[in-house]
């Protein structure tokens, strides 16, 4: 649970040369969600930071150490460990540990629409089928710089962190904010050739303006995206003001990156598209029965779990949800796409109630549990609205106890309470108080009439 800082990166690449086993955590959480992750996979070590030490609740069961990187002459609790000093004690000598490709590596936590957050786990094959990736689909070549500043805490941000240090690149890391200035700082400055990052971002860069673009030297020669569609506006902007396309990429935690446009290619980008499969995975649009379909509907997308360069090992200490997560021989994504006549792939939405804001992909059940601790929230369902930015902003739909009455201060109240417990991404960023909750008989919510709703 670290910024990106250096730390972070000694911390990781030390944790697979001892044949360990990652647990990405974002910085952003709060004790609960914390609480939850590090119980619920058996985490025995856990290396933070100063700035979050204090999110991390007392009393989780299994947790033997934690290691704090210090930000400056803090006292740190009875059984902490100074990273520092752990790094100034070490002999620099590890044991040699040999792994095969389909031990475990990682344990991610990927939320769905129902339940808790699943934890995936990954294999070491997750780094080995993303070299491919990252030749093709980003066109990483030896001598460019590359810079991605999404979180390693976050599928997208670990692998394009570490695949390209597998080939040898150098990569640029920040600690900071995004913004458009700072962004075209960074890449002038450092002399970036090779970027990618989430819609969001180069949405903001488009809505900064044209002027601003024009005050930095930027020699950017590949763009990937990846996370939500990318829209025409956005990729006619950047063949404007960076002489090249924006190449929109596809993919989920337990799967990797299948669907691309390929930077390598001097192939014709239809904007909104997601490009062909890759051709080390079998992808394909399937009924909810496992049936290929012709891909002229929009159909499920899923992968053949018998390919080799297959890296799921199933959910954590999740047996029926990660034998509910195939058909036959299909993992079934639970995301829709259609195929147009030349073979590109269209994504058309999903088939489960997951929200995606700013690339992150976040399940509403956590937040929902987290809205009802609160002492005035009877009930509360949540959705995603769309948003120009974001693609989706997390909305909340809450019914109130009868002794409280709906105001603007209480929707304030609500809203940080979600964000002190679980995270800055996962907030609502709307409340609207409501009566009654559309259910079904049986008494399940009806997300897709608040969805509408919302609109």
């Amino acid at each position: 649970m670290l910024p990106r800082v250096p730390e972070l990166y000694i911390a990781l690449l030390a944790i697979w040369k001892a044949g360990g086993v990652y647990v990405p955590l974002f910085t952003a959480f709060g004790p609960e969600a914390i609480r939850y992750r590090l119980e619920h996979s058996e985490t025995r070590f856990l290396v933070t930071h100063g700035q979050f030490r204090k999110n991390v609740p007392e009393g989780i069961k299994g947790l033997e150490k934690v290691f704090v990187v210090k930000m400056g002459k803090e006292t740190l609790a009875e059984n902490d460990v100074d990273f520092q000093e752990g790094l100034n004690v070490s002999t620099g000598k590890p044991e040699e540990i040999k792994v095969n490709p389909d031990d475990l590596a990682i344990i991610l936590y990927t939320s769905g629409s129902t339940g808790m957050p699943k934890g995936a786990m990954l294999s070491y094959k997750f780094f080995i089928y993303h070299v491919p990736y990252v030749r093709y689909a980003v066109w990483l070549k030896p001598e460019d710089r590359f810079w991605c500043p999404a979180d390693p805490a976050w599928a997208y941000g670990l692998l394009q962190a570490f695949a390209p240090l597998l080939l040898g690149n150098s990569i640029l890391v920040y600690e900071g904010l995004f913004s458009p200035e700072i962004c075209y700082k960074l890449l002038e400055k450092y002399r970036i050739t090779n970027m990618a990052y989430a819609p969001t971002a180069f949405r903001a860069l488009a809505a900064a303006g044209d002027e601003l673009r024009k005050k930095y030297k930027v020699n950017l020669r590949a763009i990937s995206s990846a996370g939500e569609p990318l829209t025409a506006d956005t990729v006619r902007w950047a063949i404007n003001n960076f002489g090249t396309a924006i190449y929109d990429h596809y993919g989920f935690t337990e799967g990797g990156m299948l669907v691309n446009n390929y930077n390598c290619c001097d192939m014709e980008i239809k904007p909104g598209s997601m490009g062909f499969p890759v051709p080390w995975h079998r992808v394909a649009l399937v009924d909810k029965d496992g049936n290929e379909t012709d891909g002229s509907e929009p159909s499920i997308i899923a992968i053949d779990r018998n390919q080799y360069g297959f890296y799921f090992k199933g959910y954590w200490k999740e047996e029926e949800k990660t034998k509910d997560a195939y058909k036959e021989n299909w993992f079934i994504s639970g995301d829709l796409a259609r195929k147009d006549k030349e073979g590109y792939f269209w994504f058309e939405g999903r088939y489960d109630d997951v929200i995606t804001s700013a690339g992150y992909r976040i399940g509403p059940f956590e937040i929902e549990n987290t809205l009802v601790e609160h002492e005035a929230v009877a009930e509360a369902a949540v959705v995603g609205k769309p948003d120009p930015i974001k693609g989706e902003i997390v909305k909340a739909y809450v019914v109130l106890k009868p002794t409280y009455r709906p105001t603007l201060e209480l929707g304030e109240e609500i809203k940080l309470f979600v964000k002190q417990r679980l995270s800055k991404h996962q907030y609502p960023r709307e409340i609207e108080f409501i009566e009654v909750l559309p259910k079904t008989e049986s008494g399940k919510i009806q997300r897709f009439k608040l969805r509408e709703r919302s609109i």
